[in-house]
């Protein structure tokens, strides 16, 4: 008995050790292509970078993730005339992204979607000055 109670304890104290996880990167990649396309698709807005940044911080990215989502986005909407490819990862996630983005603006509308996505995205798009 007192083997399994040091033996959970144990397993307890390496759990409140263990380095925070990073969230997935997929429903990074999904915040950032929502905030650049309210950008494009909603009037008057604008995308706070550093505030993207930010995020990717507090969800435990590696550093330059913003910058790599943000190219690959540009590569894939543009066929590949600006930004970089992502890696294989990266460019899937992306797809994902946009398909889901694509079906949620058809299905509520473009207006609707932003006065949807507004709300969501408030800390990282702004109003054009």
């Amino acid at each position: 008995m007192r083997h399994a109670a040091f033996i959970t304890v144990t397993t307890g104290l390496l759990a409140l050790a263990a380095p925070a996880h990073a969230e997935p990167r997929s429903a990074y990649v999904t915040l950032v292509l929502e905030a650049f396309a309210a950008k494009v698709e909603c009037p008057g807005t604008d995308v706070v970078y550093q505030d993207l940044v930010q995020k990717a911080q507090e969800m435990h990215q590696p550093d330059g993730t913003t910058e790599a989502v943000r190219k690959a986005i540009a590569y894939m909407l543009t066929g590949g005339k600006m930004g970089e490819r992502g890696d294989e990862e990266l460019s899937k996630e992306v797809a994902l992204a946009v398909q889901s983005t694509d079906f949620d603006q058809k299905r509520l509308g473009m207006e609707g979607w932003c006065e949807t996505a507004k709300p969501t995205l408030a800390g990282f798009i702004r109003s054009k000055k």
